[in-house]
């Protein structure tokens, strides 16, 4: 079910090119299921708070720094408890996501995902996991196959430390990130049209 009427938001911090290559890919992915996808950045401040209430779909992108997202995520966070959480609760029945990029190939990006879906269950958001099994976990497994590091609740990807975003996070990662923009734009479409039919 493509729904050009779907619009979703893609918030991220990107703090050295890898986590805005890979909004990039979401935001694709969500267009390629025939959504509206709009990335917007956050670096410490943000002022697009009317846009997100606009939005469907909220997808939530950050780097995954010392166990948590980074402090200027964290920063559009703590700014929602005013800008959309109270007295409005203006994000409710949203459709939420999330995705993280670190070096290491675990780095602890569980906590980033886990931090993402608990912020969108304080806004009453639905939460959409990435829907793909782990991948690249027998001998016959490569680090080409999608969600290739095996997780479950977003997207995760890992880009070296002493390599820059012209060739990092690798493209198994890129398109594991596309999935999910995909998988968000399905499952909203399919919502907002069960929302419209109860309505009718």
């Amino acid at each position: 079910m493509k729904n050009t009427s779907v619009i979703i938001a893609v918030v991220y911090h990107s703090g050295y090119g890898h986590t805005e290559k890979l909004a990039s890919a979401v935001t694709n992915g969500a267009k390629k299921h025939g959504a509206k996808a709009v990335m917007y950045s956050v670096d410490g401040s943000f002022n697009e708070w009317e846009e997100l209430e606009k939005a469907d779909a909220i997808i939530f992108g950050s780097p995954t720094y010392m166990g948590s997202v980074s402090a200027q995520f964290k920063a559009f966070m703590d700014a929602s408890s005013t800008n959309v959480f109270y007295p409005d609760f203006k994000w409710k029945n949203k459709v939420a996501a999330g995705f993280t990029v670190s070096a290491s190939q675990s780095g602890d990006k569980s906590e980033t995902l886990s931090q993402f879906s608990i912020f969108a269950a304080q806004h009453a958001m639905h939460w959409v996991n990435l829907g793909l099994p782990p991948a690249n976990n027998s001998s016959k497994g490569t680090n080409k196959e999608l969600n290739r590091l095996g997780y479950w609740l977003g997207a995760a990807a890992q880009a070296n430390a002493d390599e820059g975003a012209e060739v990092a996070p690798p493209q198994a990662d890129l398109l594991t990130a596309s999935h999910l923009g995909e998988r968000v734009a399905q499952v909203t479409a399919q919502l907002k049209a069960g929302q419209e039919s109860m309505a009718s």
